[in-house]
């Protein structure tokens, strides 16, 4: 009976679910590998296969499946409450809570939390209360936003727009590219060959003042980058960059977005990244992922008090902020996320990030003895892998040859899951991986790419 209905799930899925990222080419005849338990580092698909998750789901199942105490919390709260609205003066305690906890945990004064479903919505959420922060003080010509090539700031349409992805918006419309301008990405790996550190984040901060002066600073209501870049490639800027880039914009009036909904809640070893480990502040960041530990949708924006003291003041009679979602401050959502909190201070994830993280980089190093790597870089545990046809030149594979894509499945074969994109394999694990973890992923990552060297160089 099991098998029958692991077949029919299999069945429904390829004729009736529409997936993220679908490969049309493949779906139909292949269909979907379907995970049906997780526990631990480790998730389990219809076949009985066990592998180990190199990924955290996406990002985001930080403290690892099947925790008993969060589903726990989500049971409780919505057998109290499932759900009620957060419009105008409606609350319920789980957001309440939450909100204040984030606000003890955010830098600086970013003390206002704004809800939404996921790291899209929530960065849409910020460009819009950017735009009404600048109409609010008499300065509606403040609406342009610079983002990144190879950024990834979410899949909604204006998300989609910030993300600098090119690849992602093959054959849709492309919409507001009068209000989104791109800037190189801070990508060391591709910088002009002898070029030192500090030279090149020299040439990124004069880009970043150029493009300035071509698009007017009156012009311009905010600069929205992610601490170290998540989907571009896991690229870690040169040291002193986001410092920089944050002096010059307040210095023009310009607000600094952070998208910390990979880096936060301690994929970096700290609760947010912006000022612990990158020296800056921002008016806004954004959360989600981890914020519950991947166990329900939750993101939102934590705003800083000068910016809400703006947004606050009262349009007129009647005025409203009119801006927000049916879930915003779901209560189960909420709950999970406060366990998600309490456990990782309980258990001291952010310790243990600390040791294993830097563990991950060292180790991950020998990768880069091998002929098709030219590229092993990250922070913790974020870990990017660059694939090339010549690792003197750093000339990569067409899009077609799917290397990444290669070393997936031969390191799913082994027992272990690994994320390609493009070129780049990336490896961001739960955060509870242990070294002997590490060293499992790697040796099995390390066999992979050296069974398919032989049929992408031959």
């Amino acid at each position: 009976m099991a098998d029958h209905n692991m077949n029919d799930a299999w069945r429904k899925d390829r004729d009736h679910f529409v997936h993220p990222y679908t490969d049309f080419s493949t779906f139909d005849k292949e269909g979907s590998q379907v995970i049906t338990s997780g526990q631990g580092v480790h998730v389990t698909d219809s076949e009985g296969r066990r592998y180990l998750d190199g990924i955290a789901g996406l990002w985001c199942v930080n403290l690892g499946h099947g925790r008993e105490e969060i589903a726990a919390s989500m049971f409780e709260q919505a057998r109290r409450l499932q759900y009620y609205n957060t419009f105008g003066h409606s609350s319920n305690e789980p957001a309440a809570e939450l909100a204040a906890e984030l606000a003890n945990l955010a830098p600086g004064d970013l003390g206002r939390v704004f809800y939404t479903t996921g790291g899209s919505t929530a960065n849409d959420t910020a460009v819009r209360l950017a735009h009404y922060y600048f109409n609010r003080r008499g300065l509606p010509s403040k609406r342009k936003i610079i983002s990144r090539v190879d950024a990834y700031h979410g899949s909604s349409y204006f998300a989609a727009t910030l993300t600098g992805i090119h690849g992602t918006k093959y054959g849709f419309a492309r919409i507001a590219e009068d209000i989104v301008s791109h800037i190189s990405a801070a990508n060391m790996y591709r910088r002009p060959s002898g070029m030192e550190e500090a030279a090149f984040c020299d040439d990124l901060v004069n880009e970043f003042e150029a493009r300035l002066q071509q698009l007017g600073a009156d012009n311009v209501a905010a600069f929205i980058a992610e601490p170290v870049m998540g989907a571009g490639g896991v690229l870690v800027a040169p040291a002193g960059y986001h410092r920089r880039i944050h002096a010059i914009c307040r210095a023009h009036d310009i607000l600094y977005i952070a998208d910390e909904v990979v880096t936060g809640f301690g994929r970096l070893a700290e609760w947010f990244a912006s000022e612990k480990r990158f020296g800056y502040v921002p008016d806004m960041l954004v959360t989600a992922k981890g914020i519950t530990s991947g166990y329900v949708p939750l993101g939102a924006v934590l705003i800083s008090a000068a910016l809400h003291d703006v947004i606050s003041v009262p349009q007129g009679p009647g005025g409203v902020l009119s801006h927000g979602f049916t879930y915003s401050g779901h209560p189960v959502a909420c709950a999970a996320a406060l366990k998600t909190i309490e456990l990782m201070k309980r258990e001291k994830t952010l310790e243990h990030v600390a040791r294993v993280g830097p563990y991950l980089q060292q180790q991950a190093r020998r990768l880069g003895k091998l002929e098709l790597v030219g590229d092993v870089r990250g922070d913790h545990l974020m870990l990017g892998i660059e694939l090339v046809r010549n690792r003197t030149t750093r000339a990569g594979f067409a899009p077609n040859v799917g290397a990444a894509h290669q070393v997936f499945v031969a390191c799913r074969a082994r027992g272990v899951i690994v994320r390609p994109i493009g070129n780049i394999i990336v490896v961001s694990p739960p955060l509870i991986f242990t070294e002997q973890d590490v060293d499992v992923l790697l040796d099995a990552l390390y066999a992979a790419i050296q069974e398919v060297t032989p049929a992408l160089l031959g």
